[in-house]
């Protein structure tokens, strides 16, 4: 093992950390990176703050060079080289050098695979234009700088609404560039549920961003210096434009060394990382790995997974048998002064998984109200009914949003329950949090939920108008009440409501909202005490005006109540 040698094709999060691991567990081993751009290591996800300005200095991008890598650890990191072939019964790789189509092989006695994803460019007209830029790699980030600095542009279409889309749409206004987002689905940041990304649309629309949602991408043409984006949803005309609508696995060297590819093409590795090739591994964008929650084989192109991984499968190239332990998509991003955060499970991903759940919406301030700057946060859970495990959480709010979410990270890897959530002993003070944090109030709420405190959802709202045995109870304030109610919807503010369930018919079933589920809920109590049938409205009027709202705004054809006509 001493004198063992160890090529690893690709750096970044996944390639450049298991170099650096290997080297700290073996001082003798021989250790060749190749990397085809020219930065072996590199902040990947800091890229749309350079194009912004937030982070101005391009060296602060790379974290390690060619030369910090042979001065540190004795690692040959060889950039602008790239892997062109494998042969595995020689246990060589083909290497092409791409500044001077010079090539040459070079033996391995193990081999770690690190090709990362590309971005994913849609097979429309025009698509390679000059005009049209995608952002993926530190080359990519400085030819859209040098773009933006040389011509002025004044107009972009970003084409996608995920993590990349929705990042440099906040940059490019932080600019000064006025941008239309389009993104093919109903929803941007397709992790999180369609009415947690409510919040989404509607800061997006407060930055002056237009937002066209269904507006797959049909096309592009470029004349006189302008170019014309073609859409589902109309055509726009923008002085470039950014593709971002995901990442496909780099694999195209793996599959012709005929190492055993699964869904989408990426590479299949089993716990050890290793490849179908005993003696190839592989980590990061490229590779399917356990998802932690449904154990299904997944995708998870994130930089946390990829240096786990990489530091997993150089372990066991040692002779440790690490094992990874799956990932469960635990991510945070900012959008202007708002953060969205989620992990494990979103509904859409347990209906696909076949698990059964249900889910408890929360209104909560991120620390206690009476320390001035008190911001809201959505909460969203979803458990397991039988026993409150915890399957999935997603929040949108400020300050303190993702730290709540970590919390439920650990809670969703250690499988505990919403008793488990109710017990946790979190930091309080009152500039930080409350005394019952939201995450303990998730816990509260599911098992209020569970010991039969029975709960609607805003997509149940049609089939509520439908019943002719219930009645919609709203218990807030007159003033709340005057601003925006349920049609139809009868008025008792919960302060009230003891004296007056007389005015109630018991025969009913009743469905009882206030503004954010909390006065609805004791409400509730006190009605089920005396013999009412009475469901209580998850997340509030103000969730379900925000859902509505959202989908009203996108003249989606909806119900009398403001819930799509599809629901």
């Amino acid at each position: 093992m001493h004198g063992m040698k160890v090529v690893i094709i690709g750096g970044v999060a996944g390639g450049a950390t298991a170099a650096a691991r290997l080297r700290r567990l073996n001082e003798h081993a021989e250790i060749v990176v190749l990397e085809r751009s020219g930065y072996v290591s590199y902040a990947n996800c800091g890229l749309p703050y350079y194009v912004g300005g937030v982070i101005q200095n391009k060296n602060a991008l790379t974290l390690q060079t060619p030369q910090s890598f042979k001065a540190r650890f004795n690692i040959d990191v060889r950039v602008h080289s790239e892997a062109v072939a494998i042969d595995r019964a020689q246990k060589q790789v083909r290497v092409r050098e791409t500044l001077t189509g010079r090539e040459y092989t070079e033996g391995y006695d193990a081999l770690i695979l690190s090709p990362g994803a590309r971005a994913a460019v849609p097979p429309v007209e025009g698509a390679n234009g000059a005009r049209v830029f995608t952002l993926r790699t530190v080359e990519d980030t400085f030819r859209i700088a040098e773009f933006l600095q040389k011509s002025k542009a004044a107009r972009a279409v970003i084409i996608g609404g995920g993590f990349v889309g929705l990042e440099m749409a906040e940059n490019l206004v932080e600019r000064g560039i006025r941008v239309t987002l389009c993104e093919g689905a109903a929803q941007v940041l397709p992790q999180l549920d369609a009415d947690m990304a409510c919040f989404l649309h509607a800061r997006l629309r407060a930055a002056g961003i237009d937002l066209r949602l269904g507006a797959k991408v049909l096309g592009f043409a470029e004349e006189n210096g302008a170019l014309t984006v073609r859409t589902e949803k109309g055509a726009f005309s923008a002085d470039f434009a950014l593709l971002a609508v995901g990442v496909v696995p780099d694999t195209a060297l793996a599959a012709a060394a005929g190492l055993e590819l699964g869904a989408r093409g990426a590479l299949l590795v089993d716990g050890h990382m290793r490849t179908s090739d005993k003696d190839i591994y592989a980590v990061g964008d490229a590779v399917l790995v356990k998802n932690a929650v449904t154990g299904e084989a997944g995708a998870f192109a994130l930089a946390g997974p990829a240096n786990r991984q990489g530091r997993i499968a150089a372990d066991n190239v040692c002779g440790i048998p690490s094992v990874y332990r799956g990932a469960q998509g635990s991510s945070v991003l900012k959008l202007f002064e708002m953060t969205a955060a989620f992990t494990g499970l979103s509904e859409r991903a347990a209906k696909a998984a076949g698990i059964a759940y249900d889910r408890a919406v929360l209104f909560s301030p991120n620390h206690a109200t009476y320390y001035p700057g008190a911001q809201n946060m959505t909460l969203k859970v979803l458990f397991r009914p039988e026993n409150g495990e915890i399957l999935g959480a997603q929040a949108v709010g400020y300050a303190g949003t993702e730290k709540r979410i970590d919390v439920l990270a650990c809670a969703i890897r250690a499988k505990m329950t919403a008793a488990d959530l109710q017990a946790l002993d979190l930091c309080y003070a009152p500039p930080y949090s409350s005394a019952k944090d939201p995450v303990n109030m998730a816990g509260y709420v599911i098992e209020n939920v569970r010991a039969g405190c029975k709960q609607f959802h805003w997509n149940d709202l049609p089939a509520v108008y439908a019943d002719p045995n219930a009645v919609l109870l709203d218990v807030r304030t007159a003033a709340e009440f005057a601003a925006g109610h349920f049609a139809g919807a009868l008025h008792i503010p919960v302060d009230e409501l003891r004296g007056r369930m007389g005015e109630l018919d018991k025969s009913k079933k009743l469905y009882v909202n206030c503004q954010s589920g909390l006065r609805s809920y004791i409400a509730c109590r006190m009605l089920a005490g005396e013999g009412f049938d009475c469901y209580n409205f998850s997340g509030g009027y103000r969730f379900y005006a925000a859902v509505a709202q959202d989908a009203a705004a996108e003249g989606v054809p909806c119900h009398p109540c403001g819930v799509p006509v599809s629901e």
